[in-house]
């Protein structure tokens, strides 16, 4: 089940992506969307209620000016986005008030912020290139440290946090993702060299543990085990999103250095 549903998913991203990009555009803004709406459902199990209109308006609205008008978009929408938020939670009263502003700042900037970095990563021509190689790369994180965590692991990363984590499963993970990101760099993007992949694939075996590293601590925080159960096999939306949106701001500045868009 859980095989199927993730390459369910891999072919809904691919499909959209090389077809018409605006289509993989509203995927991403609803899986995002849907993300927000976890998280927030989750921290109800603490009392702590995000003001949602406002986080909503931006979550869907920070990705689509992201495409259309640049960063300097981004920017605006994501400093309006926490403004409106601030704004909306004072006519609740002052009982609780940073205590739910913050945990809407925290959404903003691990979700608001990362739809509008993805949708600068897709905006160039060669924005469905750049996407894959940002997706492809961070599923093969979870692919590589899967395998090799299952059939090696023994000395754990941290039991903590995560107990099934190993250093065995991170090695696994790095090695595929360098394989990986070096391939797609020097086969999909003009002017894109092995070694650029490679140095992705390397930051992206850190970052992509480190998200889900960030929200399993959430998660033990909020003494809850999956943030949801949309997708069969692998728990909630935000459990398949960890990943994606630690990455994302990592494989776009690294891009942005090695392969420049015009």
């Amino acid at each position: 089940m859980a095989i199927g549903v993730g390459a369910g998913l891999g072919a809904l991203v691919l499909v959209s992506l090389y077809t018409v990009k605006e289509i993989f555009l509203g995927v991403m803004v609803l899986f995002l969307f849907l993300g927000m709406r976890e998280l927030t459902e989750a921290f109800k199990s603490r009392d702590i209620r995000v003001p949602f209109i406002p986080v909503a308006t931006g979550m869907v609205a920070t990705p689509v000016v992201a495409y259309i008008w640049g960063s300097t978009a981004v920017v605006a929408a994501v400093s309006l986005t926490i403004l409106a938020l601030l704004v909306t939670r004072m006519t609740e009263g002052s009982d609780g008030y940073v205590r739910d502003v913050s945990a809407g700042a925290l959404t903003s900037g691990w979700l608001v912020l990362m739809g509008g970095i993805v949708a600068l990563l897709m905006a160039p021509g060669d924005g469905d290139h750049r996407i894959v190689i940002f997706v492809a790369t961070t599923v093969a994180s979870d692919i590589g440290g899967y395998f090799a965590g299952s059939f090696l692991g023994r000395h754990k990363m941290a039991p903590t946090i995560s107990p099934k984590k190993t250093w065995e499963g991170f090695t696994g993970s790095a090695l595929t993702c360098m394989a990986v990101g070096g391939w797609l760099v020097w086969w999909l993007l003009d002017g894109g060299r092995i070694w650029h992949g490679v140095v992705i694939g390397l930051a992206v075996v850190f970052t992509a543990t480190v998200g889900d590293l960030i929200e399993s601590m959430v998660k033990r925080d909020l003494g809850i085990k999956d943030m949801g159960t949309l997708l069969p096999g692998h728990g909630g939306v935000m459990d398949r999103l960890d990943s994606l949106v630690a990455t994302a701001p990592v494989v776009w500045l690294l891009l942005e250095l090695f392969v420049p868009t015009t």
